[in-house]
């Protein structure tokens, strides 16, 4: 791959043309708002030194106005160099960095191999989401009922944007994953993956993989990209062929902590 060529790809396709975006007047930024029960998050901005407080301070008013939490999530290639010590003074708390990883689709679309006494199961309805749910919990030791509720209006609103597995040990989860389809783009976005600590390497995750990426392939799309925590998953995508195209924080922001 030409990682530079990909990288503006993605910029574009993932990034600039995947929300509400805001004009000059705002300092070139796109944005995502949800609702309570959604995403809230800064997707792109375009910057410069002169530019970025105010077009920090506008996000917050925003949110801040309908009362939301929101993530500013920022890439290390984004522009101006000290937009993270910008973000810090205006309030907003960063979570730990992941890199971008993209693969192209079709090198990566493998046959899945499981551990005996693992089997794949299509999610399509809110038992299904529920599994995920808990697998995610087992995994990652955090509530994920809001994301519960956010996939599962997903695959009721836009099933053909989405896809869902779950790894099952007879009648329970011990991981899941999700490729979601943006239509009119040439990426295939993936996410979860994590793993109950009592069947962490055994294959699993790359199991996962190979299984969406034969999924985003039948449906057409050329590359699968994900984010990935940098000393865990990262080496296995590395790996599995995937390359890195950036490093991303998410800087979170609440009305309640900035008040």
């Amino acid at each position: 791959m030409n990682l530079d060529a990909v990288r503006e790809l993605f910029d574009t396709e993932m990034r600039r043309n995947a929300g509400e975006r805001l004009g000059p007047d705002f300092g070139h930024v796109v944005r995502h708002t949800g609702g309570a029960q959604g995403w809230n998050a800064v997707l792109w901005s375009d910057l410069t030194e002169d530019t970025a407080d105010a077009a920090v301070a506008e996000q917050v008013r925003h949110f801040t106005a309908l009362g939301l939490d929101f993530e500013w999530k920022h890439y290390s290639h984004d522009r101006p160099e000290d937009l993270p010590q910008r973000l810090l003074a205006a309030g907003f708390v960063p979570e730990g960095p992941e890199a971008v990883m993209v693969g192209e689709a079709a090198g990566l679309a493998t046959d899945p191999v499981l551990p005996d006494g693992v089997r794949l199961l299509e999610v399509t309805d809110k038992t299904g989401i529920d599994l995920m749910v808990r697998a995610h919990e087992l995994a990652f030791g955090e509530d994920s009922s809001r994301l519960g509720h956010q996939i599962l209006a997903r695959l009721t609103e836009a099933p053909d944007t989405l896809s869902v597995i779950v790894a099952m040990v007879g009648d329970e989860p011990v991981s899941a994953a999700r490729a979601e389809f943006d239509p009119g783009t040439q990426f295939a976005t993936l996410w979860g993956g994590g793993t109950a600590p009592e069947w962490r390497g055994k294959g699993i995750y790359r199991a996962l993989v190979a299984h969406r990426a034969r999924t985003a392939t039948a449906r057409g799309y050329r590359y699968v990209q994900s984010d990935a925590v940098l000393d865990t998953s990262r080496p296995i995508l590395q790996r599995l062929g995937f390359a890195q195209l950036s490093i991303t924080t998410p800087y979170n922001y609440s009305p309640t902590q900035g008040s």
